[in-house]
């Protein structure tokens, strides 16, 4: 089997203080519309959380000033590698739609009860960080930290 060379990525767990998560509604052409967590790809020479901060100003108009890696998550079937980051919400954090091409609403939403479907990468993330240690059919899960 020829894989191809997986993808750097970044998963951001917005966290609000009442336990409530940021998920959006992805409709990127060409894919199934599902539901997942601010992220993308990292720029070379890009730290990771520096990234998963970047990635969450562009993606939801919320900027936050720190974050901690918490798990990396790689595909095995070749296609990534995603660096699960957690951010605390700032007080008062709204969330914007500023990419509608990608994502067309943002909603806040229990971290074990995100709204269906879920985008792969999402779900390899929110295992990792609450079901640490557990496998994940498809996915090497390392704890970071």
């Amino acid at each position: 089997m020829d894989l191809a060379r997986p993808v750097s990525g970044v998963g951001v767990v917005l966290q609000r203080e009442d336990g409530l998560v940021a998920v959006g509604h992805r409709v990127t052409d060409g894919e199934t519309p599902s539901w997942s967590f601010p992220g993308g790809h990292l720029e070379g020479g890009e730290a990771v959380v520096a990234a998963a901060l970047r990635e969450l100003a562009e993606e939801t108009g919320v900027v936050a000033t720190a974050g901690a890696l918490f798990a990396v998550c790689v595909r095995l079937d070749g296609s990534g590698v995603t660096f699960a980051v957690h951010v605390p919400a700032p007080p008062g954090a709204r969330l914007r739609v500023t990419e509608p091409h990608a994502v067309d609403a943002w909603t806040w939403a229990e971290p074990d009860d995100l709204p269906g479907p879920v985008f792969t990468h999402t779900a390899a993330v929110r295992h990792a960080w609450r079901s640490p240690g557990a496998p994940l059919p498809g996915w090497d899960l390392h704890r970071a930290g």
